[in-house]
This record gives C-alpha cells, structure tokens and sequence, in this order.
C-alpha cells in the first residue's frame, strides 16, 4: 500500500468532532426534503445568484422547501427577514419546470466547491450519479423516500463517520446522541426597542428595566443553557455590523439602554446603538470566560451575496485578544479571504484557535494551503481541521468527504517533503479532525476509531 493510500485510510478511520452545523431537525428536514430543490437552501444557491440566476427564479425551483428552509435561516441570522414569496415563486410549478429553471444555472456553479459538496452527497447518499436532464425525477424520488427516522443517524454517523456535531441554533434540546450545543446571547447586545427588552424579559422570567437588569438577565439566560447542556457560545454578529466590539464608558452604554424606553415603536437606530453593542458584547465574552465557556466568532466570508466582507477581518479582534487573556476563542472559516490574518492571531495568542469549518467548500485548494501553513505555523493542539456548517446533513457529509481528502493529502505532502514522520502525520490527524475540538469543548467521546466512514 503506497504512503497516500495509508494515511487516507488512517483519515478515513478517525471518528469527526465537527465543530459547526446549522442543521435542521431532522423532523424539519423531513418536512422540506420533497424534491431536488430541497438541496439549495445555501451556499449553492449563492452561487447561484452569482451566476445570473434572478432570486425569483432562484425561490421557484425551490419552492417546495422553501418555508422550513427560510425559517431556519432567519433564525441563524443569515437572511433578517423572509423575502416576498412572488409569483414566479408558486410552489405549483411542475418539477419539469423547476428543473429547467435550474439546469442552465446549475450548469455553470456544479463545478464550484459548493456544487462539487452536493454532486458527492447525491452519488453517495441517494445513488444517483449526478443531477441532470436524465436524474432529477429520480433524485427528487429518492429524497422523498428519505423522509423517515433515522436518516440523520445514517448520513452522520454511518456515512460520514461523525462522532458529534457542535450545533448552533438558539437551543439546547438537540438530540445528544449526535449534537453538542453552542448558544447564542447577540440578542442581549442588539435590544434596540421596548418590544425586544419584553421578549428577552419572556425568556428569562427576569425584569429589564435597567442595563445592569440587562446584564443580569444575559447572565441568567447562560446559566440556564449551560445547565441545560451548552458547550459554547457562538458569536455571529458579522452579518450585520463590524466585529471590532470597542471598550465602552457604561455610562455612553446606558444613555443608549434609557433611549429604548422612549419610544413607543422603534427606538434608536443600528449605528446609534453602537455603544450599548459594544458593551454587552463584552459583558458576554466576559460571562463566558467566567463560566469557562469557548466562544466561537464567525469571521471571513459571509454566506449570500452583497455582504461587507471588511466587517469580519480577523484583525478586528486584536482588542479582545490583548484584553480577555483568558479566553478561548475559536475563530472560523479560516478567515477567508483574511487566512494570514487569522494565522497570525492564533500563532500570536494563547487564546485564539484556528477553526476551518466551512473552508473546504468554498476552495479545496484553499483550504490546502492554509492547513499546509497552519501545520507550520500553530501549536498542533490549536487547529480545528472540520466542520460542515450545514443546514442538512447532505451537504455536512459531502463537506466531510472533502475535508477528509485535504487533510490526507496535505499530511501526506508533508510527509513526502520530510516535515513529519508517517507516524506523525497520523498522530496529527487525529488530534486535528476530533481529539483537539474534543478538548476544546470538554466532550465526553466514545473510542476514537471506528470502521471506515463510507
């Protein structure tokens, strides 16, 4: 057996710690898993619209997902609110004319890496050899025969070889069996009405009527989750502001928190809010060093199309990392397009670890070289080599195919140019793809080999 072939099938024995998914319930899922439009619901599809596709046309093919699906990315913050489902978007179109809708476009973006992560899944996970003029009907089939109990068991653990999934999504009753929750607090930074501060008062069973009110009730609302089961917390805010979180007066903070109450519909605007962001933001990465919690901060790219990608540099963090020494922040994406940057954070400080969930689909290549540098650069114990970050497990597990062929073909480039020994190589694989996230997030696994991810 040549070297490659025996560090691929060392990799593909290793039992995934996948560090951030989305998914669906698979009750969710089954629901929206109707017909081939079902595996557009993200990434692809912004490919998609990059490629000429009108976002209506976009709606229509998939039409039948398409509430499950926008729901689901409303709450993780990736849409604010649902666009208006029009005409061209009638859930009625026939799947011929879906599918001729999609062809000329899936035509263009099915070489991509998103588009290569769903070729993978439909060969491996419905047997069927592609999506085109001749398979859609039989695709769309097999995904509806899919719909039952059990499937989320089958694609993650029997196919894809994961052992756990972090899983960021608001909750924590996700099944444990396969996930591990993170939550998230950003509600508590971006109250900006007397309506918001209600629906964190519901939540939390606390009254607000004061920043320190405020604070207690974030606190509280983070002592419950974590009772319930939550090994992290996700910071996602990149979205829709810079993640440069300035050291704010309380005062500036609470002359922010008093405008809230003055108004009887909408109170004060994004930008003028600022201040009392910041603030709570802080208060939140404090809680979670406090409490010994990781913190996981999107940066990089940001999935859809027209996004301000300067808002998510790396680089923006240096203040929290000069600051919370103590922390453990697990930063994500790799950075993309700002891979140095992130590179030299993790290198420069204890507290930042390096996350490259999502990478491998938006480049293979990419996502290569930055595991080549990352191995030369960091600690071993501080680079995260997976996650799927998902909305079904589908694309989790064509995302795991890919992550598994970088990482065997980096470490064994490394080992042909004499930088580590076969043995290491090996060793580094393991703690790479589960045994550092395994730590990370104080998981409790079962035994860490298991028979070859299909």
């Amino acid at each position: 057996m040549s070297l490659a072939a025996r560090i691929t099938d060392a990799v593909g024995t290793i039992r995934l710690v996948d560090t951030h998914e989305h998914l669906l319930s698979e009750e969710e899922r089954n629901r929206a898993a109707l017909d081939f439009g079902y595996l557009f619901p993200h990434y692809a599809s912004s490919d998609l619209i990059s490629s000429g596709m009108p976002p209506a046309v976009l709606e229509s093919v998939r039409a039948t997902a398409r509430p499950v699906l926008v729901e689901r990315m409303a709450r993780i913050g990736w849409i604010r609110k649902p666009p208006p489902f029009t005409a061209p978007s009638d859930p009625t179109l026939s799947l011929d004319d879906r599918w001729a809708a999609l062809a000329p476009y899936w035509g263009r973006i099915r070489t991509t890496g998103y588009g290569t992560c769903l070729r993978i899944a439909i060969r491996d996970l419905f047997g069927v050899p592609d999506l085109n003029e001749q398979t859609y009907r039989q695709l769309s089939e097999a995904i509806a025969a899919s719909r039952h109990a059990g499937w989320y068991r089958h694609v993650l653990k029997e196919k894809a070889g994961i052992a756990v999934s972090i899983q960021d999504d608001y909750r924590t009753g996700v099944d444990r069996e396969l996930f591990a929750p993170v939550v998230r607090l950003e509600h508590f930074a971006c109250a900006t009405t007397r309506n918001d501060l209600r629906a964190i008062e519901a939540d939390t069973r606390r009254s607000v009527h004061s920043l320190d009110d405020l604070v207690l009730a974030m606190q509280g609302a983070l002592d419950r989750d974590i009772a319930e089961g939550a090994v992290g917390i996700k910071i996602g805010i990149a979205y829709r502001r810079t993640i440069k979180f300035e050291k704010v007066p309380r005062p500036d903070a609470e002359r922010v928190f008093s405008r809230l109450f003055t108004h009887l519909g909408e109170g004060p605007s994004w930008d003028e809010s600022r201040p009392l962001q910041d603030y709570m933001f802080h208060e939140i990465i404090r809680a979670g060093v406090e409490r010994g919690l990781p913190i996981q901060i999107h940066t990089g790219l940001q999935e859809g199309n027209g996004n301000v990608l300067e808002n998510s540099n790396p680089l923006l963090l240096t203040n929290l990392c000069l600051e919370y020494g103590k922390a453990r922040f697990d930063l994500f994406h790799g950075g993309y397009p700002f891979m140095g940057e992130a590179l030299a954070l993790a290198k420069n400080f204890g507290c930042v670890w390096l996350d490259l969930c999502w990478l491998y689909i938006i480049s293979p290549t990419a996502a290569a070289r930055m595991l080549h540098e990352a191995i030369e650069t960091l600690p071993s114990n501080k680079i995260f080599a997976f996650g799927g970050d998902f909305i079904i497990p589908e694309g989790a597990y064509g995302h795991s195919v890919m992550a598994r062929r970088v990482v065997s073909r980096v470490l064994t480039e490394k080992v042909e140019d004499g930088y580590l020994a076969e043995d290491e190589a090996v060793a580094l694989a393991r703690r790479i793809l589960r045994e550092n996230a395994a730590e990370f997030f104080r998981l409790k696994l079962e035994a860490g080999i298991a028979a070859k991810a299909k």
